[in-house]
């Protein structure tokens, strides 16, 4: 009996095993552009640590709310599962009173006492790393708080700019040396400013280990001073990220000279417009999105972004359209997350949280909310992680009319297929050979929907509000010895259960 029992269990084993699955591509040597990045505000985000909780008042949208490093702790597995490889935090620095948001910085050498210690951090970094997740934090450096030491110490005079309002935003000078909602404005052009600066942000990266730095207002500041901070801080760790944050009053930036001077990506407002434009409703044409995307090697490694700590929520524009939340976000996702460029997904997105212009936008986020949302952008982050194709592939648009579009990407003999029904209304669209290879198929990853070659045509059909990531693979057709070899696990199931009842009655009779 007992030989029985182990043929039985090891031809199953043998049996399954040899069922053909669907073949994971792990990335190896992860690249920025396959990163995906969940960015939050501290304060807004979690409140882990109630002994920090110095005049916090959770009912004012511009006081300390509660949220901490603590509390991000422990929110990182929600975040991980998510798929999300990389944290982007606003800054952490001392603050001035009410300055929840991290930008009223008043000493750079120190957390702020509402968020927690420096091991506290520390130890978020290295939680984050055990899974394999990087972490950036956002360093400032146009300005400081207006109750800053600095501001009355009469031997650093010479570290500011004289105030002055900035009337043209079109105007570099005046971006540079004009202050920021009355905030001093450091005069980076003195080489002590520079000093201090790149030796604080040397130290951070020392001492906790992140892996980046985000740079608001980096447009405010002189390329020059972009030149020499990266050089230097690269030469603390060679794959140390830039990312750059300009001004969302400041559309028309010249985002090259900053690449040129060392930032490795940078935040483009005049894309994020067209994909809320894109997206807040249904039946939009496309084109203002990718024109600048086939192929081009420069769009790997841009900051995509529906909204920000800067914008209104892209929920807003949603709801401003009449349109249903949900729907409208699985579609403008599944975009993001299947063409070039690196997604930075806003905190509350994922629960379509809404809000105005600051501090409507900065709401806190809740954890009791509908799955449907964070269940689909799970498995897009999920796929975006396995196929390469989606990070590091050339793009090629096939078919785009009006809401309904079909754009291939392939890597390293890999072809991926995303269709995207952002239209009223089901949709059917022919490939032909001269698009996709034929005598193939297109196997469905994100709905399970399968299209084979016929004619070498593929005819994708998809209802409205619906996306499918496909992937070109041979035609499956009826896979015979598989039904063979259920048909023979079947009958030694029958045969096991045969063989222990006769065994019993045996028993039973001796």
């Amino acid at each position: 009996m007992k030989k029985i029992c182990i043929s039985f269990f090891l031809i199953t084993f043998l049996l399954i095993s040899a069922i053909p699955a669907h073949a994971e591509v792990k990335k190896e040597n992860r690249l920025w552009q396959d990163e995906s990045v969940y960015s939050i505000m501290i304060d807004r985000f979690n409140n882990g640590d109630l002994e920090n909780d110095l005049d916090v008042n959770a009912k004012d949208p511009l006081a300390y709310n509660g949220g901490d490093i603590q509390g991000i702790i422990d929110k990182l597995d929600y975040i991980h599962d998510m798929g999300f490889t990389a944290i982007r935090l606003t800054p952490i620095f001392d603050n001035a009173k009410n300055g929840y948001h991290g930008y009223w910085v008043n000493d750079f050498y120190k957390t702020d006492e509402h968020f927690g210690t420096i091991k506290t951090f520390q130890a978020l970094v290295k939680e984050a790393h055990k899974r394999k997740m990087k972490v950036l934090i956002d360093f400032v450096t146009n300005n400081v708080a207006a109750d800053n030491p600095w501001v009355t110490d009469t031997t650093k005079v010479d570290w500011f700019h004289k105030k002055q309002e900035i009337t043209d935003v079109n105007n570099q000078q005046q971006l540079e040396n004009g202050w920021v909602d009355a905030l001093p404005d450091l005069n980076q052009d003195n080489p002590e400013v520079k000093k201090y600066l790149i030796d604080a942000a040397k130290w951070w990266m020392n001492k906790t280990k992140i892996d980046g730095y985000s740079l608001p207002e980096v447009n405010n500041v002189p390329v020059s001073f972009w030149n020499d901070f990266s050089k230097e801080v690269k030469k603390e760790k060679k794959d140390f990220f830039l990312l750059g944050v300009s001004s969302k009053n400041n559309p028309s930036i010249d985002l090259n000279k900053y690449e040129d001077a060392g930032i490795d990506s940078m935040v483009d407002y005049t894309y994020s417009d067209n994909l809320r434009k894109t997206f807040a409703n249904t039946d939009q044409s496309f084109s203002p999105l990718y024109s600048n995307t086939e192929n081009g090697q420069d769009a790997f490694l841009r900051a995509n972004f529906m909204d920000n700590e800067y914008t209104v929520r892209f929920t807003n524009d949603i709801v401003e359209k009449k349109q249903f939340p949900g729907s409208r976000w699985k579609m403008a996702l599944s975009y993001l997350y299947t063409t070039p460029g690196i997604p930075i997904f806003y905190y509350g997105t994922e629960i379509a949280l809404i809000g105005g212009e600051i501090p409507d936008n900065r709401g806190q986020m809740s954890f009791r909310a509908e799955k449907e949302l964070i269940d689909y952008l799970t498995k897009l982050g999920e796929l975006r992680n396995t196929l390469p194709s989606l990070t590091r592939g050339t793009m090629e648009m096939l078919y785009d009319q009006q809401g309904m579009v079909v754009y291939k990407r392939v890597y390293n003999g890999e072809t991926a297929i995303i269709a995207i029904n952002n239209t009223r209304k089901s949709q059917k669209v022919v490939l032909t050979d001269k698009q996709v290879e034929g005598g193939k198929e297109l196997r469905g990853l994100l709905g399970g929907d399968v299209v084979r070659s016929k004619d070498n045509k593929y005819y994708i059909i998809l209802d409205r509000d619906n996306s499918e990531i496909y992937v070109l693979t041979k035609k499956s057709g009826i896979n015979a010895p598989l039904i063979g070899s259920l048909i023979v696990v079947y009958l030694l199931v029958f045969l096991f259960l045969y063989l222990i009842i006769k065994r019993r009655k045996r028993n039973k009779i001796e």
